[in-house]
């Protein structure tokens, strides 16, 4: 068979032949499409299900008041609860309904459960309503939005039923690391349309990588990278011990890792953004030679890989300046791993942020169809969802099995700290 096959315009049954008898070059798009749909729907899982609920019981209530155990009265009573469906424009999602009878004719339909049944975009309003509570951490809003898009009055909606779904909504928003023994952060930007989202995930002692903290704005934004340190610190991740920093090269973070967390804590610069740049200010010509140079001298003790680049950034100082004023920037945090002689596999997953840069990859899949980026709260809002979808197909970082190691130099880098800082006080008092 010819390994090519022309089809002419307008011959679709042809086209629809031909990829169904070619299936594997349609498997990466049928990822895609359903990934993206995941994304969505498990926000609607993990949060969605407990404020509809708490929606359904709301307006059972305005029907037959509430539930007083022991005693009936009114002509629509409760007659407990059973398994309902409503429908999304996609899908299904399972709730735990009330159920009322009246007591002379019968079964008597809850409103708002009527309503998401036949208005699929109602429900898809509410999700979004969810999210939204979820990423901006506006809880107090989200049960009366949801309750009045189905009719209920917002003097119906109890404080109680707020804080319900205020707590719901607090446990997914606010996740805490304080159990796990962070050791690696990896802190990258990506950017959506004109915004820029700026990511931190950790790797703990075991080797599991966490989404730990989203903020919208640039790394080189000193402002934001420290609010987003300053959330680390408030949900766990606090410097009361030393951890691997992994970082795209900017000076406003590297600082904002100083001031948060102090400057002890070992900062590896990713290999991958410093190669990108150097490559930037040379010409194609000289873009092997680059490449092939660095790649080299990162694989050599840091005293020698650093004279090794040194000695090329000499070469550039003429001809090319900007490149070797980019070689000779931050020259000695792109050997900190090699300080720490890590074993070869730990030391690859350390040396660039591509274990972050794999969820921006996934987070791109799932909002890839997103063309209108209208304000930095959207694009922070899907980034979330995002990044808890991919979350989800997280594996352990690469040579795992070793991280005791790193672990060991952390806790000597510490103790180390210690002994200096008593010593100091020591001479103080003296």
């Amino acid at each position: 068979m010819s390994a090519y096959q022309s089809i002419t315009p307008g011959d679709s049954r042809a086209l629809t032949d031909f990829l169904s008898s070619n299936g594997q070059l349609l498997l990466p798009m049928v990822q895609l499409v359903t990934d993206a749909r995941c994304a969505i729907d498990e926000v609607i899982d993990v949060t969605g299900r407990g404020c509809i609920e708490a929606i359904l019981n709301l307006s059972a209530q305005q029907l037959a008041g509430e539930r007083s155990p022991g005693k009936r009265s009114g002509d629509v009573r409760y007659h407990g609860h059973q398994d309902g469906v409503v429908h999304l424009a996609e899908r299904k999602l399972r709730v735990r309904r009330p159920r009322l009878r009246h007591k002379t004719e019968g079964e008597v339909e809850v409103p708002a459960y009527q309503a998401m049944r036949t208005r699929p975009r109602l429900a898809d309003r509410m999700m979004q309503i969810v999210i939204d509570g979820v990423s901006t951490r506006r809880y107090q809003r989200v049960i009366p939005e949801l309750a009045a898009s189905v009719g209920i009055s917002k003097s119906a909606v109890s404080r109680a039923n707020i804080e319900a779904g205020e707590k719901l909504l607090k446990e997914l928003a606010e996740r805490c690391f304080d159990h796990l023994d962070i050791l690696i952060i990896y802190i990258d930007a990506i950017r959506l349309g004109d915004y820029c989202i700026l990511g931190a995930i950790g790797v703990d002692s075991t080797g599991s990588k966490h989404v730990l903290g989203l903020r919208e704005g640039s790394s080189e934004n000193s402002v934001v990278a420290t609010e987003l340190l300053n959330d680390l610190v408030s949900r766990g991740v606090k410097p009361d011990r030393h951890r691997l920093f992994v970082i795209d090269g900017s000076k406003a973070l590297r600082n904002a890792i100083d001031a948060v967390y102090g400057g002890g804590n070992p900062v590896q610069r990713c290999r991958i953004h410093k190669l990108r740049n150097v490559i930037g200010h040379l010409p194609r010509d000289q873009h092997r030679n680059a490449r092939s140079t660095l790649c080299a001298a990162w694989k050599l003790d840091a005293r020698e890989g650093r004279r090794q680049i040194e000695q090329l950034a000499k070469w550039y100082d003429h001809k090319h300046p900007s490149a070797a004023a980019s070689l000779r920037e931050g020259l000695d945090e792109l050997f900190t791993i090699n300080a720490m002689n890590l074993p070869d596999k730990l030391r690859r997953c350390v040396s660039t942020t591509n274990v972050i840069e794999s969820a921006h990859w996934g987070a791109r899949q799932r909002v890839g169809r997103v063309r209108n980026w209208q304000s930095g709260a959207m694009a922070i809002r899907w980034s979330s969802v995002a990044f808890d979808a991919a979350a989800k197909q997280f594996r352990k970082v690469m040579g795992h099995q070793q991280l005791w190691m790193l672990k060991a130099h952390l806790d000597a880098i510490e103790q180390n700290a210690g002994k200096e800082e008593k010593l100091e006080q020591i001479r103080q008092a003296g």
